[in-house]
């Protein structure tokens, strides 16, 4: 029992355990990374992402709110690779000196363009700009680059409650077997697709890794600004394109306007294949709300818009 002269030390028996059993509060940079922590942690995390779902984290503009997030959190989790330009600012506005996790860590970069360009907010007229030769920061459209975001996840989380490391050890490895039943799955159905018809048209340029994965060329329209619309010469130029390389299938995709490609398709004759989902997840309970829902969803959208444009 406790004594009222004892209870300053009984009060501290009893309320360490509960901070202790209180999940850890993490902020990943976006939805996917987020959805990575979930996998990883399992209950003993509390995962918030600064960039939601159907987002683009490209113009996103933080916002005080987002300072707050993260001071508050125990461990920031981000892609790296130059993807959140806007992150040391706003880590820097928020004062948190905890660690900084970099998923992408210990994956092979490859260069993702010949030519600049920039993402600008039409509305806030905030850029992000990639200058040419610069890494392709999008390394989790290769299920062999997320299996080394999971592990980094997994000692992260591991390093900032130990006593979970195990468990946070065989979340991770069964979330890897998963990715690599995914990836053979996927290998099989693009490979009944002959190599010459694997050619499509997407708006943004965030599918390197999957075309040198899954032998997809992939001829983007990013270099115009994020939701402007191409001008007419630049039209005839894409259209152009299209015929010349025998495009199979144009995609639109949810972060982007999609009325561009949807005139192009008109005018080349092309066809839409869906929408594909490169930098965010969906809503909770639609199509592409986790990681590997994305990915199924996007492989198995390319295999059937390029099959139908096949057998046309």
């Amino acid at each position: 029992m406790c004594f009222r002269k004892f209870w300053p030390a009984c009060a501290l028996f009893l309320f360490v355990p509960l901070a202790l059993s209180q999940p850890l509060p993490v902020v990943a940079s976006f939805s996917i990374l987020a959805d990575m922590v979930r996998e990883v942690g399992g209950s003993h995390v509390e995962v918030s992402a600064l960039v939601g779902p159907n987002a683009d984290s490209h113009v996103f503009d933080p916002t005080p709110a987002d300072a707050k997030r993260i001071a508050a959190a125990r461990l920031v989790v981000v892609n790296g690779l130059g993807f959140e330009g806007w992150l040391d600012r706003l880590v820097k506005a928020s004062g948190y000196r905890g660690p900084i996790v970099i998923a992408s860590q210990g994956v092979q970069p490859s260069v993702a363009l010949k030519e600049p360009h920039s993402h600008v907010n039409n509305t806030l007229g905030h850029a992000h700009a990639h200058p040419p030769g610069a890494a392709d920061p999008h390394a989790w459209q290769s299920l062999s680059n997320a299996e080394r975001y999971v592990q980094t996840i997994s000692v992260a989380l591991a390093a900032a409650l130990p006593a979970q490391a195990v468990e946070f050890e065989k979340n991770a490895g069964d979330y890897i077997q998963r990715m690599k039943a995914l990836d053979q799955s996927i290998k099989m159905r693009i490979a009944e697709v002959p190599s010459d018809r694997r050619r499509v048209i997407i708006s943004h340029d965030a599918f390197g890794y999957f075309a040198a994965a899954y032998g997809v060329k992939f001829y983007s329209l990013q270099g115009m600004a994020t939701g402007s619309e191409p001008s007419a010469a630049e039209i005839v130029r894409i259209v152009d394109q299209i015929k010349k390389n025998k495009v199979s299938a144009i995609f639109t995709e949810n972060i982007s306007d999609p009325r561009a490609l949807a005139r192009i398709a008109k005018d080349s004759g092309a066809s839409i294949g869906g929408v594909l989902y490169a930098d965010a997840l969906t809503e909770p309970g639609t199509a592409a709300d986790t990681y590997l829902k994305m990915f199924e969803h996007n492989a198995l959208t390319i295999v059937r818009g390029i099959s139908v444009s096949s057998s046309k």
